[in-house]
């Protein structure tokens, strides 16, 4: 009977032992999980990552080659003036272009076109391009400079590529005004561009 009891007793501390043991391997397993998954994400996302700045650099040297064949456009998302007043505006119909040696710096602010007059809400102005210089800093950001002058238009414009990325600003001055603005958003080839030019001029 005593003997029994001890091997009652003796099984029952075994199978919590065993329990026990599959709980902390089964605890284990579940860490084991989670670190497998984390280091998924992170290969992921390393590759993520890899895959994002070989992207910009293909937009980035289609840019320069763009700036430098003379044809291209910034589709801009935002406006900001000398008075450090920003508004965000449609890529499409905000942009600052060249092609074929004639420039355009195209605004529309208002939400209605009707007395507007380029006929979406802001102003298009046109002229002919000159003295383009461009230079590289050691950082690898592109600096482009060009007058632009037109019946309606006579102006610098300076264009800021940001190293690596088609990411650009372009800062027009007016030549007879200190009334500057500077249009932020990316570069494309002039061909590829998504713009939407309205009429050109003043009333």
């Amino acid at each position: 009977m005593k003997n029994g009891k001890f091997y009652l007793i003796l099984s029952i501390l075994l199978l919590t032992g065993l329990t026990q043991l599959n709980a902390q391997e089964k605890k284990m397993t579940r860490k084991e999980k989670e670190a497998a998954w984390r280091a998924e994400r992170l290969k992921k996302r390393a590759i993520e990552e890899r895959e994002v700045a070989h992207n910009d650099s293909i937009a980035f040297v289609q840019a320069v080659n763009a700036i430098r064949e003379g044809s291209w456009a910034l589709e801009a998302s935002n406006v900001t003036f000398n008075n450090g007043v920003t508004r965000f505006v449609t890529q499409s119909t905000n942009f600052v272009s060249v092609n074929n040696g004639q420039g355009i710096v195209q605004t529309a602010f208002n939400n209605s076109n009707i007395s507007s007059p380029n006929g979406l809400g802001g102003l298009t102005l046109e002229g002919d391009v000159s003295g383009e210089e461009m230079k590289k800093d050691e950082e690898g950001n592109i600096y482009f400079n060009y007058s632009i002058q037109g019946s309606e238009i006579s102006a610098t414009v300076s264009v800021v590529i940001t190293a690596h990325t088609n990411q650009a600003t372009a800062t027009v001055y007016p030549n007879y005004s200190s009334r500057q603005m500077t249009l932020s958003g990316y570069i494309y080839p002039y061909d590829t561009a998504g713009i939407i030019e309205g009429t050109s001029g003043y009333y």
